[in-house]
């Protein structure tokens, strides 16, 4: 089975980000999070549709 959800250090790994930015595109509304317990987790289709996205912003 593929992950489902991401922790803050692989999508800033993934993405060639800072693990601050990615808190700073969650606080922005443009990645979604689940908090389980004391953990941030990001679902990946919540990655793929912020890629989508700036994709569409490139074309």
């Amino acid at each position: 089975m593929k992950d489902m959800l991401y922790r803050v250090e692989e999508v800033a790994r993934a993405l060639r980000i800072g693990r601050t930015k990615v808190f700073d595109l969650i606080r922005a509304g443009e990645l979604t999070s689940v908090k389980i317990g004391g953990s941030r987790r990001i679902p990946a289709t919540s990655v793929q549709e912020y890629l989508s996205r700036l994709m569409q912003e490139a074309a």
